[in-house]
């Protein structure tokens, strides 16, 4: 009789393995941005091989957007009526970007921009695409995409004065002011009234 350990089975867990390596993602695309990351590191700091990351995820612009945050919230924005759209969309933003501590892939795409403008092109657009594939039930008529890169714009605007350079009446606001002045003006945005 053998007193050798049998080696465990692995087992495979595909849901698990994308949360590692989501988890990882959005630590480094935080900490290092999008062009410093690398899917050899974030794989590392998952437990994984590249090749499952790649498997997962395909590139590491698909990757990206996956662990945007905004990727998920938009799909929970959704239920509902358009004319309270705006508020929903304003209070998700400002929980998420409160509760991110500066770290948030879309803080980390904007920092990015600076260093890696074909990135951060590549991915502004990827993302403007999903958010008009997402709104599209919601927001109507020949303008929806102007809206939708309205309401783009207007936040990234915000996450930068807010979250990025954090100096000046935006970045001391109380949270729940922020969440009144965006309402009124995504609604302005998105419905026009």
């Amino acid at each position: 009789m053998s007193t050798e350990p049998t080696p465990k089975k692995r087992r495979r867990d595909p849901e698990a393995s994308r949360a590692a390596i989501l988890g990882a993602a959005r630590a480094a695309f935080a900490e290092r941005g999008y062009a410093r990351a690398t899917i050899r590191e974030i794989a590392q700091r998952a437990g994984v091989t590249h090749g499952l990351v790649m498997r997962h995820f395909a590139s590491k612009e698909q990757l990206f957007i996956a662990a945007m945050p905004g990727a998920r919230d938009l799909d929970e924005l959704m239920p509902g009526t358009p004319e309270t759209l705006p508020e929903r969309i304003a209070q998700a933003f400002v929980d998420r970007m409160e509760n991110a501590d500066g770290n948030d892939p879309f803080i980390a795409l904007i920092r990015s921009a600076a260093s890696d403008e074909h990135a951060a092109t590549d991915l502004y657009l990827a993302m403007r695409q999903r958010s008009i594939d997402s709104y599209r039930a919601l927001i109507t008529g020949p303008d929806a995409e102007e809206r939708v890169d309205l309401l783009g714009a207007h936040l990234i605007g915000v996450t930068f004065s807010r979250y990025v350079v954090r100096k000046g009446p935006l970045a001391e606001m109380p949270a729940d002011r922020l969440v009144r002045h965006l309402t009124r003006t995504l609604r302005d945005i998105l419905l026009g009234t």
